[in-house]
């Protein structure tokens, strides 16, 4: 029987789905199910994350891969953890060796390629935290790449676009030969439901079970990155793996109308949610009308102009970044709303892909995680005979030396993958989060008002219609949105269009702790999201 995958011409309404003990959220009904797996053989909410994240990159390498980077919080036997497993810049680049040959930081190639973080992150996490091994949380994933998958639907359609714009731009180039040579099948990219193998990403991943992530950073993988990237006058050298670790930081938080939202520190963008919603918290929600969604608007605007100025490297951020989440700078920002629609920034934010999954145990434990290579497949770099995708997050650099964010040696960017976490006195009481580049923060804002502000469910905070800002007083909006408000929003100065799809507005998973001990649960429905229960 055949059909047309991506032909949707009814409203499917999903509900909110519970369990007791335990859940796993992800954009792929495979890798929650891999998941779910780690439950069932005694593991925990950590050595669920795993699994879901590796098999991700398999069954959804449209948006992550090995060779990305990852973030985690974690809330297990009663205390918070935040890890940033984020790659800095290679040893041996430079501002003055890129400029050459570019006005702007490249987005594709071996350039704008930093340190993957994502293998050692899951390695951090298992040691720490797993009941189970590394390798056998990574056996599902392991098995899908050597005896194949079906493709999922949404994954197909942003396989075949970007396979059609690196036909364009890259078909012709040495450097990007593995990644067709990886990722096409008989010449194009895979249809929806076409069964395929990824062997060679098979096995890297049982290299890195089998080592505990070591062959990535000191091995066999780290020579093979370092060769391909002699060999494509890349920056990366087996020195710069090396020297990576892991980094364990202690999350931030505001309190949001009795509700403490937890994100992590810079480098992350995870400050900008933070910051909106210390705007916000000023405002006196009522009904969800225009005034609403034009307070919500500024506050978010705000929250990037701060983010964008200072965010960066922390070890080179020129402010406290605790300062910028005072309740009295909140509450100042606040102030310098008007009737009117403001310009705040200059900078224009740009989509990119991701992947947000969660997971919850029957002792309570809770994992809010995130994985990506940035911009698709990111770099469109894959090294030779690994199925390594490389991320392009460098891209993020700027090449302005008075820029906060100007590129340079063994230094991280601003990152935009940000994992979110929701507390109530003391104890987790959910995790939650929104893919998709500049549009996560506000995803978390929209989803922690809709979740605490208006009461909704789960399934109904991530199905609301979403709304994103792009730059200056302009924002695109679902075609779901109501009209009236697009209007009003329209009269105050807000420059609005409505989005042709709804691929730009992120895809979310949200897992709440119920009073009597069970969990609910909501996917994306925007996305193959897909829960998995125990």
């Amino acid at each position: 029987m055949n059909f047309d995958a991506n032909n949707q011409p009814y409203t499917s309404n999903r509900i909110t789905l519970s369990a007791k003990n335990g859940v796993v959220c992800a954009s792929n009904a495979l890798a929650s199910q891999a998941g779910l797996d780690m439950l069932k053989k005694g593991g925990n909410a950590v050595d669920a994350a795993i699994a879901t994240a590796a098999c991700l990159t398999v069954v959804e390498p449209t948006a992550n891969g090995i060779g990305g980077d990852n973030f985690a919080i974690v809330w297990i036997n009663n205390h918070l953890y935040g890890m940033n497993s984020n790659g800095y810049s290679p040893y041996e680049i430079s501002l003055e060796k890129v400029k050459i040959n570019n006005d702007t930081m490249p987005v594709h190639g071996w350039t704008p390629v930093l340190v993957p973080g994502a293998p050692k992150g899951w390695a951090s996490l298992s040691k720490r935290f797993g009941n189970l091994t590394l390798l056998e949380c990574l056996q599902p994933a392991i098995d899908y790449a050597q005896n194949g998958f079906p493709v999922a639907a949404n994954v197909a359609k942003m396989w075949e676009k970007a396979f059609n714009r690196n036909l364009i731009l890259y078909g012709n180039k040495l450097e990007f030969e593995e990644w067709f040579r990886t990722y096409t099948f008989d010449g194009r990219a895979p249809e929806a439901f076409q069964i395929i193998k990824l062997p060679n990403h098979a096995k890297t991943l049982k290299l890195i079970g089998e080592s505990n992530g070591d062959e990535f950073y000191h091995g066999e993988l780290a020579d093979k990155i370092e060769e391909d990237s002699i060999c494509h006058g890349g920056y990366i050298r087996k020195k710069d793996l090396e020297d990576f670790e892991t980094s364990w930081v202690e999350p931030l938080s505001i309190n949001y109308r009795g509700y403490d939202v937890v994100e992590l520190p810079p480098s992350g963008q995870g400050m900008v949610a933070l910051m909106a919603l210390n705007v916000l918290n000023n405002y006196n929600v009522t009904e969800r009308n225009t005034e609403y969604y034009h307070n919500v608007f500024e506050a978010m605007k705000i929250g990037f102009a701060d983010g964008i100025h200072y965010i960066t490297d922390p070890k080179m951020m020129t402010i406290n970044h605790k300062d910028l989440l005072r309740p009295a700078y909140g509450q100042k920002r606040y102030k310098q709303i008007t009737e009117k629609a403001q310009i705040f920034t200059e900078d224009n934010p740009y989509q990119s892909g991701t992947v947000y999954f969660c997971s919850a145990d029957k002792d309570g434990n809770m994992v809010s995680m995130i994985q990506s290579n940035y911009m698709g497949f990111g770099s469109g770099i894959v090294v030779k005979d690994t199925g390594i995708s490389l991320q392009n997050r460098g891209a993020d650099f700027k090449l302005d030396e008075n820029h906060i964010n100007c590129l340079a040696p063994h230094k991280r960017t601003y990152h935009t993958i940000i994992p979110g976490l929701l507390m109530k006195d003391d104890n987790c009481v959910g995790v939650f989060g929104v893919m998709g580049g500049y549009m996560q923060p506000q995803g978390h804002v929209q989803v922690i008002s809709n979740l605490i502000d208006f009461n909704l469910n789960p399934q109904m905070a991530l199905d609301c219609p979403r709304w994103q800002w792009m730059k200056e007083k302009q924002f695109v909006v679902e075609n779901t949105f109501d009209n009236n408000i697009t209007l009003g929003l329209i009269s105050k100065g807000h420059e609005i269009t409505i989005a042709p799809d709804n691929i730009i507005f992120g895809r979310g998973q949200i897992i709440l702790k119920l009073d009597n001990g069970a969990y609910a649960a909501g996917t994306e429905s925007r996305t193959d999201g897909n829960i998995a229960l125990y």
